[in-house]
Order: C-alpha cells, then sequence, then structure tokens
C-alpha cells in the first residue's frame, strides 16, 4: 500500500505540538543527523513487532466492570496489616506491587507505540509504520471485541473503599501522545477516512465523560498535577475533535483555576512539594503546564507569559525547578526513590515557547530517555 499524498495541515486548524513547517524541519534534520533517524526507525521497529492491545486482554475478578471497561487499581494504597482484608491504606509515593494495573501498562504501551509508528511514518516515509499503527488504533478504539469503552469510572479503584475515582483520569495522559501520533499519521497520509473519523468519535465521547461526569469534574478541580493533566488532556482532544468549546475551557481553567490554586509567587508549587516524591511530582507538574501552554501556542494563544491578577505566571516556575532537575542531588525536599532526569520534558518545550537559550541550553545537557515522547520533544528542539 502506498501512502497517499501528505494533507496539508494548517497549524491553526490540526497542529498539537508539531506546527507543519516543523515537520519539514525535522525531516531536513533527520536527513543531515543518520544517528537520530536510526533512532527513531529502531523505535518504530520494535513497536512493528509489539502489540496489539486491548483492555479486554486482563480483565479484573469484578462483575460490575464490563469487558470493555478499563480497569486500574490506585498505587500508592496497600492492605492494612492491622486490619488484614480491611480497606487498604495510603503510603504515599510507595507502589504496592501487586495492585492490579495490566490496563495502565497497555494504554501506555499502546499509546508509545502509536506515536512512534506515527512518528516514523511522518519523519521518515515509513509505510509499513501507518499500516501497523492503523491495526493497533482499531484494536484499542474501535473494534466492538476489543475496544475500550470511552470513560474512566474504575480507573484507580482502592480496595475495600471504592470502585474507581478521578484520580485515574492521570492513567489517560498517555492518549496525548497517542493524539499526535494520529494526527502525524494523517500527515503522512496514512489513515484512511472511516478509521480517522471513527477515532475522532472515541475521543470526542471521552472528552464529553471528562468535562460532565462526577469523576471528570473531581478531577478538574484537584488542586495539583491532576487538575493540571487533566487540562492538558482536554486540551488535546479538543484539538483533535475540533472542540472549541472545550478548548476555551483549558485556557480558561489555567487562567482562572491551574495557576490561582497551584503556583506561588516564587514559582514553587506547595501540592507537589508536600509529596514523598517532591522533585519528581513537581517536573511531573510543569510537564504538564508546558504541554498545555504548548497546545495552546499553536492555537494562536500565549499561556507562556500569562499572569494572574496577582503577578503570578508559570513562567518563574520553570527557571525555580531547573537547577535541581540538572543536579537532583542538590534538592533538599522528600524523594524517596530516584529521579528520572531523562524523561524531563519541560525545559525543551517552555524553552522553545518562551525563546529561552537557558531552558534550551538545560534540556541539551540533560540525559534522554529513548522514548518515543521524549524523542519527539527532543526533534523539536533539535530542528529549531
Amino acid at each position: 500500500m502506498a501512502l497517499a499524498a501528505a494533507p496539508a495541515l494548517a497549524a491553526a486548524s490540526d497542529a498539537l505540538l508539531v506546527r507543519e513547517a516543523e515537520r519539514g524541519k525535522i525531516r531536513g534534520f533527520l536527513n543531515r543527523d543518520p544517528a537520530a533517524a536510526k533512532r527513531i526507525a529502531a523505535h518504530a521497529d520494535k513497536m512493528m513487532k509489539a502489540g496489539p492491545w486491548s483492555v479486554t486482554h486482563h480483565r479484573p475478578n469484578n462483575p460490575r466492570v464490563a469487558r470493555n471497561d478499563y480497569y486500574s487499581e490506585a498505587p500508592y494504597w496497600w492492605p492494612d496489616p492491622k486490619n488484614p482484608g480491611g480497606p487498604y491504606i495510603r503510603k504515599d509515593g510507595e507502589r504496592y506491587p501487586d495492585r492490579n494495573f495490566a490496563n495502565r501498562i497497555a494504554i501506555g504501551e499502546m499509546s508509545e507505540a502509536v506515536l512512534s509508528l506515527g512518528m516514523a511514518a511522518a519523519f521518515l516515509g515509513r509505510e509499513a509504520a501507518a499500516r501497523r499503527a492503523a491495526m493497533v488504533l482499531s484494536v484499542w478504539f474501535l473494534d466492538p471485541k476489543t475496544r475500550m469503552n470511552p470513560h474512566l469510572e474504575f480507573g484507580q479503584a482502592i480496595m475495600g473503599r471504592n470502585e474507581g475515582r478521578g484520580a485515574g483520569i492521570i492513567e489517560t495522559v498517555s492518549l496525548i501522545y497517542c493524539a499526535q501520533g494520529i494526527l502525524l499519521l494523517e500527515a503522512a497520509g496514512g489513515l484512511d477516512a472511516k478509521l480517522a473519523g471513527g477515532l475522532r468519535s472515541w475521543y470526542a465521547e471521552y472528552l464529553r465523560w471528562m468535562t460532565t461526569s462526577k469523576k471528570g469534574v473531581d478531577e478538574m478541580n484537584a488542586r495539583n498535577n491532576h487538575a493540571t493533566w487533566w487540562t492538558a488532556q482536554v486540551a488535546a482532544f479538543a484539538v483533535l475533535t475540533g472542540d472549541a468549546a472545550a478548548q476555551r475551557l483549558a485556557w480558561d481553567r489555567y487562567r482562572e483555576h491551574l495557576l490561582p490554586t497551584q503556583v506561588q509567587p516564587d514559582g514553587r508549587c506547595p501540592q507537589e512539594e508536600a509529596r514523598t516524591r517532591s522533585l519528581s511530582y513537581s517536573a511531573m507538574n510543569l510537564d504538564g503546564f508546558s504541554v498545555l501552554c504548548r497546545i495552546a501556542q499553536l492555537r494562536g494563544v500565549d499561556l507562556w507569559r500569562y499572569k494572574t491578577p496577582k503577578g503570578i505566571g508559570i513562567e518563574k516556575s520553570f527557571y525555580y525547578l531547573l537547577p535541581y532537575v540538572l543536579d537532583p542531588k542538590s534538592w533538599r525536599k522528600p524523594q524517596i526513590t530516584s529521579f528520572d532526569q531523562d524523561r524531563v520534558v519541560y525545559p525543551g518545550l517552555a524553552g522553545l515557547g518562551l525563546g529561552s537559550a537557558e531552558l534550551l541550553g538545560a534540556y541539551r545537557r540533560l540525559p534522554r530517555a529513548d522514548a518515543p515522547w521524549v524523542n519527539l520533544v527532543s526533534l523539536l528542539v533539535s530542528a529549531a
């Protein structure tokens, strides 16, 4: 099957995290840097042999959870040794190894595969990658036997306490990267109209659930990284589906809720710094802010430099945390696990958005994981 001619995707209408002009620059960069091209190709080759994935492959022992429902159990909740068989108790930052999180792994791997294959199709002209991605997408989103129902009523359940909670929505962050992969596949002419339409319908239904259900509204009103990533997801899914009202909702939540409830004048985010993995959560939160600001920027909305009536903006947060991202040993607040420097991307995205040589230079000095999302941000920085 030959790839169709790539449609002209206007930055104002279809770009999520990558502009049309940037796609051309990335292709040029990869032509000049065989090592970088080899990394993209190698990851796509790996994904050609992986999957497909489905929520139906691993099911919980709970008759209320339908076969096509996503299900996971909260990571930081453990059996209570003082009350065997009773409600689980929380140990912040300590993951319970025997929890059911098979669907959580699957959605992450599926999304990485779609992004990786989309990059190979759009940047390297890999026709086989587009075909593989189409199959992966059909299995996860569209095939009635294997599709995920477009809600998260049973995400991050806690034994003895609930069957799901709004906090589970943090587990669909990877669907942002899947959405970017879908748009790259379309740019390469690798998705037929029926498949693309079906995917947008699924995302539209999930977006509707996120913005109207009790669990969705609970997450929207959180006062930490969960609200940040809820808003980033809403923005991304609204761009993919062409939902202008949901886009405006995302920008308004940033201005009226995220900044006022999370960020201090000096750039600190106290809710993240109160955690047992405070540096990890602080960086994760800024990654979410940078993704949201990047999506807004490509829609002609400048959130990077927006400040509340009290003068609070996110720009100061990027610089506040930067020394500790570069040198985690200098962080003096709780961090009970190792800090993954190689997956932090906000210095790259914020460096581009703010035109900051300091942030871009810091990103270039950081180690980088060989993961599709990190590779994409690195390509944007390298091709700038």
